[in-house]
């Protein structure tokens, strides 16, 4: 099978690894259409979304709207192009229904991509 096709290789971690990622708000991600469940791709993605959540609603997620994966092209990471990195990263993608603010979950070992225009400051 072409990996490059095969749902179940975007999660390759445990779901306690969501815990070593970054939450960051922001404003605003409106098109939804190349986001993907993560039932899609893991066999048990209970886990995953149980901790998603937990950590989204720390950082202050106001607990509506459904988590989701989004994927980020490589093109658009800021760190050096590794073998690693070379299809991307998958984060963890909620868009809060109130406000239509999107909660992103992404690994801390990536340097983030330039987010400092429309991030959004939460109180804590």
């Amino acid at each position: 099978m072409n990996t490059q096709r095969d749902k179940s290789k975007i999660i390759t971690y445990p779901p306690e690894t969501l815990r070593s990622f970054s939450v960051e708000a922001y404003q605003w991600i409106d098109n939804l259409n190349f986001t993907i469940d993560p039932a899609a791709c893991l066999n048990n993605p209970e886990e995953y979304l149980s901790i998603a959540r937990e950590l989204f609603l720390d950082a202050g997620w106001d607990g509506d709207g459904k988590i989701e994966l989004m994927w980020i092209p490589p093109f658009m990471l800021k760190s050096s192009l590794t073998m690693e990195l070379t299809v991307g990263i998958t984060i963890w993608h909620v868009k809060q229904l109130e406000d239509g603010v999107s909660w992103l979950l992404s690994p801390n070992k990536i340097a983030m991509f330039n987010m400092m225009r429309n991030r959004v400051m939460v109180n804590e």
